[in-house]
């Protein structure tokens, strides 16, 4: 990872225009060629830098409920839970984690009934007992500015 590399994850993070064409402002900002932009952002894509370039919006502000739920699922069933959970697009994140309850995601909904409903949809298809599923709704919101360093490493 070169000074531009650095140069354009710093401003995906920090400075992302909200405009029409944003590369190519991005771009112009950051005197290099549009092409030479999306090469360079596709290699980090390719190669893990960047996972993800989308917009992260506060879903209680629009109403929506959320919660972090785990099931505790037998490890040769991992890929099989992983497969009913990823079914919901209310999903919006989910982890293997080295515990009894070894995968944990994210729930963004509507309301409550309709996570609730979810949960019991994938623990009816896993045939889970209830014990087997946590639900742990959102009471209190911490939100983090989490921002990575994208300074040269030594």
């Amino acid at each position: 990872m070169d000074s531009i590399d650095r140069r354009i994850l710093q401003e995906l993070q920090d400075n992302f225009p909200l405009k029409e064409r944003p590369y190519d402002l991005l771009a112009e900002r950051l005197q290099i060629p549009a092409g030479e932009l999306w090469d360079r952002i596709q290699r980090m894509l390719d190669e893990g830098v960047i996972r993800r370039i989308g917009a992260s919006v506060e879903s209680r502000k629009f109403g929506f409920r959320s919660t972090l739920a785990a099931v505790s699922v037998e490890p040769q069933r991992v890929d099989e839970a992983a497969e009913v959970i990823g079914r919901f697009h209310e999903v919006t994140h989910s982890y293997l984690r080295d515990d009894a309850f070894n995968i944990w995601f994210t729930i963004i909904a509507v309301d409550d009934k309709r996570i609730k409903e979810i949960l019991e949809q994938i623990r009816s298809s896993l045939l889970l007992e209830s014990s087997k599923v946590l639900n742990l709704p959102v009471r209190r919101m911490f939100k983090l500015d989490a921002r990575f360093s994208v300074s040269k490493q030594t």
